[in-house]
């Protein structure tokens, strides 16, 4: 007597549900009620030397590569300098920048690859402004010739915050985003944050440059960060420091003025 016939499973009943298509864009605030998107973000690299006796020498190199550069003289070192340059097509800080930066007064200075940094910048979801803040407030920050004075460093979460729900991992940096705006509205001080997931050799997450007409309150904002949960708790490393004050600046190609 033959068996009764099983009902067959459904094909690929155990297949998983097909995931989201990849999306890479930056998302910030909503606009008309519909939330903003970009596909654009700068690129800034911070490339330091030694053993520059004239730093004016170095400006007519800078002035030509078609890259938006800022050039530091080092407090640090007495012959230190470093070139911040900032486009949103990284091919482009591989073109004409990189051989004037090995030729001509480049030429006989030293780079410090530990004080290199590269970052890029990035959306939280909020940005009211998302274009601005990814493409023109840098340069805008950076290229100002009253806020001289920059500290730029790179850190390292630890893998416990990764793990965090992402609600939580917000409330912590909502206290660091508490005191960067006391200290920007009080007109001293303000930030730049870039990722840098991948693209520092010292495997860092981020790159922060904190800009301001005085030297002294940066090194303040530096310090009323120590005990917030984020540095405290979840940072495993900071630094090293490149501590400089700008002496020459392109002008900003994406309105950034």
């Amino acid at each position: 007597m033959s068996q009764p016939t099983q009902p067959s499973a459904a094909p690929h009943s155990h297949a998983p549900a097909p995931s989201a298509p990849l999306d890479l864009r930056e998302k910030g605030g909503t606009k008309d009620g519909v939330q903003q998107t970009s596909d654009r973000r700068l690129f800034i690299q911070l490339t330091a030397f030694t053993g520059c006796r004239d730093s004016h020498k170095l400006l007519s190199a800078l002035g030509g590569t078609g890259v938006d550069c800022v050039l530091y003289e080092e407090l640090n070192d007495p012959t230190g300098v470093a070139v911040l340059a900032m486009s949103d097509d990284p091919a482009l800080l591989m073109g004409k920048l990189r051989r004037e930066l090995n030729t001509g007064a480049f030429a006989g200075l030293t780079v410090k690859p530990e004080l290199a940094m590269l970052g890029r910048t990035y959306a939280l979801g909020y940005e009211p402004q998302l274009e601005d803040w990814l493409l023109r407030r840098p340069r805008r920050v950076v290229s100002d010739p009253a806020w001289p004075w920059a500290i730029w460093y790179p850190l390292r979460r630890t893998g416990a915050f990764s793990r965090l729900p992402r609600p939580e991992q917000m409330q912590i940096l909502k206290e660091h985003g508490v005191i960067g705006r006391q200290f920007g509205d009080a007109g001293v001080a303000q930030d730049v944050r870039l990722a840098c997931h991948g693209l520092d050799k010292n495997d860092n997450d981020f790159v922060i440059g904190v800009i301001g007409k005085e030297l002294h309150p940066l090194s303040a904002l530096i310090e009323t960060m120590r005990p917030t949960v984020q540095t405290s708790e979840y940072i495993s490393k900071l630094g090293p420091f490149f501590v400089g004050r700008a002496i020459w600046h392109s002008t900003p190609k994406e309105g950034g003025k």
